[in-house]
């Protein structure tokens, strides 16, 4: 049996980093993978689709260059590259981490583990394994929703679509959250008919209204079928999607020649000795942690997706820092989950840290709102995406920003400066006190802090 001081099963985003802080905190440790280095996130989840979105964007742009003094005829897209492509970046990146983690003398196991008690695993490759503390990170799969028809050749998950080398002329896509957008946005820039079926009454609902509204406008606006407030009751041959309306029952159907069930992702829990060995699971199967990333067994850790604290691969990565931080005993401090941006890649791209406005008003504060549309951005002008808005969310009493949602280009990098203002405790006012580099896209962030005051120079006066 092959003795370490920590075992970290699975080798995703929270996984490899972790087991590379704690070799660097000086601790013999394993880090167990059944599959690719990287996990989810590099092989099927957000470089894979990053990596199709820009390519769609890349053709997109080249397409529509007229307004920018650019004309190219003949544009045309190669979807098999696009998949060759991206299988190359995930490969890429998938043999960097194998490199970081002997470079950090961390032994890699390329084996399914499966626990036979708190620190002592079966191996796959028929070796055993004991260690003095157990990190788990064996992340996500897609959920399986029971719809009968799901089975049919053309019905694929997220992981399945990656893999289609073939490009499709319609594409139902069951499940209007983050998954579905993105994939919505993608082929709809590739002039692909998109219908999007949610059985909400609006697509990316944890989304502030405001935001989720835009992209539905923006979707329609570019010929996206939105079928909201319906439940899917079957597919049949053909690819015939059958639903109900969920207020009346009134059917209907969409038909296309792929159909994507974009219904979530659930802990990949099963199958590996959890239950046996005593560790404790919520009714959805998410392990239960503390706020160190402890589970209920001594030495057992739990990161990532499978605590279902929040699915994304910045917070595993988080998570696991603290777990090693904790194991090595070195000082750690908990995650505050309000200051941790969230990110939708659609377009405009969409990301938000903290509270929506619904939710800053349940808190039974003074609530004020300060927003900035981006068509009085320079820099979103000279780039032809002045669409979108900022808008921040913050307690009068003390100024501190209790939400922030930012819905344009390059939103998605811009959520990290809210959520660092955020995490120390920042003001409105100093934010709006920052100088900001002009011509950058970064200015709407200063703008819609001086809107909280009512005293934005680059927005017209309000009249009342």
């Amino acid at each position: 049996m092959a003795k370490y001081d920590v075992a970290v099963v699975g080798g995703g985003p929270g996984g490899y980093e972790c087991a590379i802080r704690l070799s660097q905190n000086g601790l013999k440790t394993a880090l167990v993978e059944e599959a690719e280095l990287g996990g989810t996130c590099l092989n099927r989840g957000c470089i894979p689709t990053k990596t199709l979105l820009h390519s769609s964007d890349v053709y997109y742009e080249a397409k529509n260059g007229a307004p920018f003094g650019v004309t190219a005829e003949g544009v045309t897209f190669d979807y098999a590259k696009i998949i060759e492509r991206k299988n190359a970046v995930s490969k890429q990146l998938s043999n960097g981490v194998g490199f970081l983690e002997k470079s950090h003398g961390v032994t890699v196991i390329p084996a399914h583990a499966t626990m036979t008690g708190p620190h002592t695993m079966n191996l796959s490759n028929g070796e055993t394994l004991e260690a003095d503390s157990v990190v788990l990170a064996t992340g996500s799969v897609p959920a399986r929703l029971p719809i009968p028809g799901i089975d049919l050749p053309g019905v694929v998950d997220s992981t399945g679509l990656l893999n289609m080398t073939a490009c499709p002329k319609h594409i139902i896509i069951v499940g209007g959250g983050v998954i579905g957008i993105e994939f919505a946005t993608f082929f709809y820039r590739l002039g692909v008919k998109v219908t999007i079926v949610e059985m909400m009454d609006r697509i990316l609902g944890p989304l502030d209204k405001d935001v989720s509204d835009f992209v539905e406008a923006k979707l329609k606006k570019n010929g996206v079928e939105l079928i909201l407030g319906v439940k899917v009751e079957s597919i049949e041959e053909g690819l015939k999607v059958h639903y109900a309306t969920v207020k009346d029952g009134v059917k209907g159907i969409a038909e296309g020649d792929v159909v994507l069930m974009a219904g979530g992702r659930k802990p990949n829990t099963r199958g590996m000795g959890f239950e046996e060995m005593g560790l404790a699971m919520d009714r959805r199967n998410f392990v239960e942690i503390d706020g160190l990333c402890r589970t209920n067994l001594p030495g057992v850790y739990a990161i990532g997706d499978i605590n279902g604290k929040m699915q994304l691969a910045h917070v595993a990565s988080a998570q696991g820092m603290i777990a090693a931080a904790h194991i090595a005993g070195k000082p750690c401090k908990q995650l505050n989950y309000n200051h941790i941006p969230s990110c939708v890649y659609c377009n405009p791209e969409t990301a938000m840290v903290g509270l929506t406005e619904e939710q800053a008003c349940a808190t039974g504060k003074e609530i004020g709102v300060g927003t900035f549309n981006l068509s009085g951005n320079g820099k979103a002008l000279t780039m032809g995406e002045n669409e979108g808005f900022v808008k921040l969310i913050f307690d009068k009493a003390t100024e501190e920003i209790l939400g922030c949602h930012i819905i344009g280009p390059r939103a998605t990098d811009l959520a990290a400066e809210a959520a660092a203002v955020m995490e120390c405790e920042g003001t409105i006012s100093e934010v709006g006190s920052t100088v900001h580099p002009h011509p950058t896209v970064s200015e709407v962030l200063m703008e819609a802090a001086h809107a909280c005051h009512g005293n934005c120079v680059n927005a017209p006066k309000i009249r009342k």
